[in-house]
């Protein structure tokens, strides 16, 4: 008795070709939405990192009677010899790779030993009477919103032209109003 040949039948091109259109697709969507929460992963991680320098300033303010240090903005170079917050801040930090943002692409902080930048119109100033005032305003005064020290330059593609600020209160934002002088409409 001969037993019936089965024929077994493959995947013709046509069909393979749209398996492999469907997996590349699928690929790449999960590609960019990977890269995505990466991005906001690392400006979430800056976002903490100026909140440990803020505690270290503010363990710094506690030690020195509530004087804010007088420092530089920013310095161009590690070998330069003034006073910034990766020299100052470092003894009240746990960690000095705080001072690094993690979407620093232009590796500032590795040339300059900072990724962010000091408002220096709070030097010498009490934390009590802490006041800026900026071109014609009237000087503000409420500690949340007045910037501490915030990215150095727009990091974070994700962010929509936003930065990392710590304020004087203590809390960090990605959220930066800039004011100006010119009345609304």
């Amino acid at each position: 008795m001969q037993m019936p040949v089965r024929r077994i039948r493959g995947f013709t091109l046509i069909e393979l070709l749209v398996v492999i259109a469907i997996i590349a697709v699928l690929a790449t969507l999960g590609t960019a939405g990977w890269q995505r929460s990466q991005r906001y992963a690392r400006a979430t991680a800056c976002m903490q990192n100026l909140r440990q320098i803020g505690g270290g300033l503010a363990r710094y303010v506690a030690e020195h009677d509530g004087v804010f240090p007088e420092l530089v903005m920013a310095r161009a170079s590690k070998t330069d010899a003034v006073p910034v917050i990766d020299t100052e801040l470092l003894p009240y930090v746990k960690d000095a790779r705080v001072f690094a943002c993690p979407d620093d692409s232009k590796h500032l902080a590795q040339t300059s030993g900072t990724s962010y930048l000091w408002n220096n119109k709070l030097n010498g100033q009490r934390l009590a009477t802490l006041s800026v005032s900026f071109l014609a305003m009237n000087p503000i005064e409420d500690p949340s919103r007045i910037m501490v020290m915030g990215d150095k330059e727009g990091f974070h593609p994700n962010l929509d032209n936003k930065l990392n600020v710590l304020y004087a209160d203590g809390h960090a934002s990605q959220e930066l109003t800039f004011v100006s002088d010119t009345p609304p409409k």
